[in-house]
């Protein structure tokens, strides 16, 4: 390897690593406070690299949080990313409550960066509108779902799949920030079973 390359590769790492130290801190930081009262200099101060070099890689603690959020949806977009194609009616409203379970599930694990995330939204134009496209994707992942059950027969036809997937999302949505702050007593089961009958009735069965 040529001398140049190294110090492309060494600054390449360096570079990497700096950006690790700020978004571990940010999540620190945001979760020792909230994201109201957090600054960039307490993120800055707690990685332990210099100002100039902390705006080289990030302008504002709401892309901090931003990175963070993405990382923490992620997850949520796996569960919804999962294959769905099935045989039969019943087959979907089994993956479609297994799905609501496991996006629930995670609401829960996730508890404590969701607060942040939600607060956030509250207060930030750019984290409100990174959610609005968090949410868009979702939507559409789920509006594929449901012509894929229109298609194969096994959901209604007169339905606009895309109003369709905004009310299933907007429903786990509410149910996730509920979750999130603990103000339900139901369990994350009931939930997930509730939600999915009211929802799968009215798309799948036929009159």
């Amino acid at each position: 390897m040529k001398s140049d390359d190294m110090k492309i590769d060494k600054r390449h790492l360096r570079t990497i690593r700096t950006r690790e130290k700020l978004l571990v801190a940010a999540r620190e930081v945001f979760l020792e406070n909230d994201f109201q009262t957090t600054t960039i200099s307490q993120i800055i101060k707690r990685a332990g690299v210099g100002y100039g070099t902390a705006y080289v890689h990030f302008e504002g603690k709401d892309e901090l949080l931003i990175v963070l959020m993405e990382d923490v949806m992620d997850r949520f977009h796996q569960v919804a990313e999962q294959p769905f194609e099935p045989g039969t009616a019943e087959e979907a409203k089994k993956q479609i409550e297994q799905q609501a379970t496991a996006f629930l599930r995670l609401a829960e694990q996730e508890r404590e960066m969701l607060r942040i995330v939600e607060q956030a939204i509250g207060v930030s134009y750019i984290i409100r509108a990174k959610w609005k496209q968090i949410r868009e994707r979702f939507i559409e992942r789920i509006s594929r779902d449901v012509r894929y059950a229109q298609g194969s027969g096994l959901a209604r036809s007169d339905l606009n799949p895309t109003l369709v997937a905004r009310g299933w999302f907007f429903a786990n949505e509410m149910y996730l920030f509920e979750v999130v702050r603990e103000e339900t007593t139901a369990s994350i089961e009931e939930i997930a079973k509730t939600l999915t009958a009211v929802y799968t009735t009215g798309l799948y069965e036929h009159d």
